[in-house]
């Protein structure tokens, strides 16, 4: 089996308020097209730079990596 890494993406979870019950409401901002080489340090400072320019609290930073499997 043969594996390829397709597309990285940043996705940062925002806390934007609380709904009627005091929940808190979160909303999801991805950005793609990243180097599939990039490590996870530097994916982190990026994320966390971003949340930074929000006026919303920054609840969660992740990366996904989407790959193709094909038979060898």
């Amino acid at each position: 089996m043969n594996a390829e890494l397709i597309g990285t993406r940043l996705a940062l979870r925002l806390n934007v308020g609380l709904d009627e019950n005091f929940n808190p409401i979160y909303r999801t901002r991805s950005y793609s097209n990243l180097k599939g080489t990039a490590g996870n340090q530097d994916i982190f400072d990026v994320g966390t730079y971003f949340g930074d320019l929000t006026d919303h609290g920054l609840n969660r930073i992740s990366r996904h990596d989407e790959t193709m499997l094909e038979e060898a």
